[in-house]
């Protein structure tokens, strides 16, 4: 029988099939030369290359040992073996710790008292794995009780499932095997995860010191423009060095001293008074009123017949009680093209004992 190019093909390609867990650069080195040797050992007399050299899974084992790179069932039953003694000594050091814990709360072990916790932790496992429904199916804050699409009657009966669920699954745990152990305590990993968040969160906005569903108003203050405060008393006098308070005592601050020299130093705001600068007054000061002289008297510029003093036509007599003062107004001729002088106080105000004017 004649071997063909084909089988030695197939043979060299499950060899290095059985050299898989082998580095690429070993692998490649131990079947760089192989292709040749099958074709020589093909050409020396008939058969199969099985029926001389055995299968190609036992020559990549003689080559595995020739190359001493071991079994790989071999390395793998002792990397088991180091796992083990890694397990054996951690339950071991478990087991002393634990022993030494059972005194503190009656029992011989902790364990003995843990496991009468079991059904506790399974009530808790269901309210967990429903809160985290509900943070999955809300995306909002969570409250105290479980809800669905916001939905708490629906989240309570979810609940109620989740229980007898846990309940039944607990019950069940011991005898499980493998994986679904696995796959029941990585579950309960992710709830105390979701559970330790959670109150991290809600211990978050306690802390921050507002609720939810308060939104910032922003108010425009209407003395946010007031740069300076002037007081007039009721003649139209501006009163300096005021100050001013609220119904609490507490000053009321408003403006700045824009005219105060940088270079002096600061000023207590508390003593400060009004006006800051009191050049800037919006007012000037209001000239002095004409007072009338006393009944019987001869005015340094009137007539000495004592014949009233002619009034202007059109004028209509006022009445006054004795003692008033009268005002006057007195005309001031502005001549054109000079600039107009600041504004005059506002007029004064009447005392209690002024009588009003009487026209007919």
């Amino acid at each position: 029988m004649t071997v063909t190019g084909q089988e030695i093909t197939d043979y060299v390609e499950r060899v290095r099939a059985a050299l898989a867990d082998l580095p690429p650069q070993a692998r490649d080195e131990l079947t760089e030369d192989l292709p040749e040797h099958l074709t020589e050992v093909a050409a020396e007399a008939d058969g199969s290359l099985v029926d001389r050299l055995g299968t190609p899974e036992a020559y990549a084992a003689e080559l595995r040992a020739a190359a001493g790179a071991g079994d790989p069932a071999a390395g793998r039953r002792a990397l088991e073996r180091r796992i083990a003694a890694v397990l054996g000594r951690t339950r071991a050091r478990v087991g002393r710790v634990d022993a030494r814990l059972g005194p503190l709360v009656g029992h011989a072990t902790a364990g003995e008292f843990l496991r009468l916790l079991r059904p506790a932790w399974w009530l808790v496992r269901a309210y967990l794995a429903a809160m985290l429904v509900t943070a999955i199916s809300t995306n909002g804050p969570l409250g105290l009780l479980p809800r669905l699409d916001g939905n708490e009657f629906v989240g309570l009966l979810m609940f109620a499932g989740l229980v007898v669920g846990s309940i039944w699954l607990g019950r069940r745990t011991p005898e499980l095997r493998t994986w679904r152990r696995w796959a029941v305590h990585a579950g309960a990993v992710v709830l105390a995860l979701f559970a330790v968040g959670a109150v991290a969160n809600v211990d978050d906005h306690a802390r921050s010191g507002y609720g939810y569903g308060y939104e910032s108003i922003s108010v425009q203050n209407p003395y946010d423009q007031v740069q300076d405060v002037y007081v007039y008393d009721s003649e139209g006098q501006l009163v300096e060095n005021v100050r001013l308070f609220d119904q609490n005592g507490t000053p009321i601050r408003l403006g700045w001293p824009a005219c105060d020299d940088p270079a002096l130093p600061d000023v207590n705001a508390v003593q400060r008074s009004y006006p800051y600068c009191p050049q800037q007054a919006p007012f000037r000061p209001r000239p002095p009123a004409d007072r009338p002289l006393p009944p019987g008297s001869i005015g340094a510029t009137g007539d000495p017949s004592g014949s009233p003093a002619p009034t202007a036509p059109g004028a209509v007599p006022t009445a006054t009680a004795p003692g008033a003062p009268v005002p006057t107004k007195t005309a001031t001729a502005v001549p054109s093209g000079t600039t107009s002088p600041p504004p005059v106080a506002p007029p004064p105000v009447s005392g209690p004992g002024a009588v009003p004017t009487a026209t007919g």
